[in-house]
């Protein structure tokens, strides 16, 4: 019998569409979430607020996803909630109205809780139905939902500078446009998100490991030592990216005597290279090797990082294009290394790195802000320039062929 291609094409459709609202509602959470680092400067004009307390808004912001997101993961994993989409848009949409009418710190940091409660259920169980909606093509699946997110990162600066700027604190209300279109594109995609897993429960079970890659383990040790220098990698890379999100834009205020929407460009030139950057990256790693592309990707960033401070606007417009494509293209490629080193613990490495990730920069964003306080925004700027150097420990991990060989697979690159 001849397979009606119509009726096998249709299922596919929907799934494409599904994985297009996942990063869509990937990008409008995220420019919602960045645009709130890129406009502390107004509130630091209408607030008064120190340069501390804006790096407790910062560490609200950033704590509270990384607290949230590897419960819910784990949540999610013993019991999938497709109701969960929509309710973290909803959490966001009162997060934004809170930052348009909010008159004290106190409202501030209620806000911000709102803000990191829907992205920290956002990202979990937008991440499983890019993954049903796959097929056979994960990492093309994966790479899709997180450009979305890039891509919100990239827009919120320009969203800052050209929309809530003129507007004051109360332009947060054209975000709330993007929460409710969140809300309806989730509430879709929870239904169909719903059905996949009435209609197939199996899609939901991990694929058994070979007998190989689960007998065969590292010593404790040897993974330890491992994940502690992956660590100080994303140290590295997220404490960087804190203090240029949310204190570069007062240096370059302070050092070129330029408005906030020169410097808002700059952060949007950042944040669309990375977006750049995070697509590349994991086609350079299968080419070059993941250990290589780990190291370049942040001691990489280093002599671009170590100039920014010093050069005309213009010029600097151009080495935060230069930091966000190298910087931004390693961070997939950290996670990927990690699952390999422990394969039985894929859910648990994601959650722990993505947690990781945002609660350092959480952590920095307090630490820059009481800095910044102390000794000023260019003291802290250049000290943060130094950070990509530490990319220099990459060389100390083992190589891409020895997680390969140990672990039953067949290696294709011998890096």
């Amino acid at each position: 019998m001849v397979p009606n291609t119509a009726a096998i094409q249709a299922p596919r459709n929907t799934a494409a569409w599904m994985l297009f609202g996942v990063s869509f509602a990937h990008l409008l959470n995220d420019a919602m979430q960045t645009a709130v680092p890129s406009a502390f400067p107004l509130f630091q004009s209408t607030m008064h607020l120190t340069f501390t307390q804006i790096g407790w808004v910062a560490f609200v912001l950033n704590i509270t996803a990384s607290l949230l997101q590897p419960i819910i993961g784990y949540m999610s994993d013993r019991k999938p909630m497709p109701s969960l989409l929509p309710i973290g848009m909803i959490f966001s949409l009162v997060g934004v109205l809170g930052f348009a009418y909010a008159k004290t710190l106190w409202m501030i940091l209620l806000s911000a809780l709102f803000i990191g409660v829907g992205s920290s259920v956002l990202h979990p169980e937008s991440s499983r139905v890019a993954r049903l909606a796959a097929g056979a093509r994960l990492g093309m699946a994966q790479s899709v939902f997180q450009v979305g997110g890039n891509t919100g990162q990239a827009l919120a600066p320009l969203l800052v500078a050209f929309v809530l700027m003129p507007h004051g604190q109360q332009g947060f209300l054209w975000f709330t446009i993007a929460a409710v279109v969140g809300i309806a594109v989730q509430l879709v995609i929870s239904r169909w998100y719903a059905g996949q897993l009435a209609s197939g429960p199996d899609n939901e079970k991990p694929a058994p490991l070979s007998s190989d890659r689960q007998t065969q383990a590292f010593s404790p040790l040897f993974i330890a030592g491992t994940m502690t220098l992956l660590i100080i990698l994303l140290f590295s890379k997220f404490i960087y990216i804190a203090g240029m999100t949310g204190f570069y834009s007062f240096y370059f205020i302070e050092q070129y005597h330029l408005p906030l929407s020169n410097a808002q460009l700059c952060l949007f030139a950042l944040q669309f290279a990375g977006m750049l950057g995070t697509l590349l990256g994991g086609p350079l790693a299968d080419r070059f090797g993941r250990k290589t592309m780990i190291w370049i990707s942040i001691a990489g960033t280093a002599p671009f990082s170590l100039l920014l401070p010093y050069v005309s606007p213009g010029i600097a417009l151009l080495l935060c294009c230069m930091i966000g494509l190298i910087l931004m293209s390693g961070f997939s490629v950290i996670i990927v290394y990690a699952q390999e080193l422990l394969p039985n613990h894929v859910g648990t490495v994601s959650g722990l790195f993505f947690g990781l990730a945002f609660g350092m920069a959480g952590l920095g964003s307090v630490l820059l802000g009481w800095l910044t306080d102390t000794a000023g925004v260019q003291f802290t700027i250049t000290l943060c320039s130094f950070l990509p150097l530490l990319g220099i420990c990459a060389l100390l991990l083992p190589r891409d062929s020895k997680l390969v060989a140990e672990r039953g697979m067949i290696p294709t690159h011998d890096h």
